[in-house]
């Protein structure tokens, strides 16, 4: 009678658990996105693998600050 017992409330305890942590990765996951940061994050990444110079780096940083 007692080993049911402790398993029910073990998987209670268990389940309230991995809630907590599913609910706490979510919310790290969540990140707010502005249009200025996203459009400098892929300027940033077309520069970086060569796709536009310096100067056309320089000019497009420009109209989107």
């Amino acid at each position: 009678m007692m080993l049911p017992m402790l398993l029910f409330w073990g998987l209670i305890l268990w389940g309230g658990i991995v809630l907590v942590r599913t609910l706490s990765q979510r919310k790290q996951d969540v990140r707010p996105l502005t249009t200025a940061g996203t459009a400098l994050a892929i300027l940033k990444e077309r520069y970086a693998k060569g796709e536009i110079s310096r100067d056309e780096y320089e000019a497009m940083k420009k109209d989107i600050e």
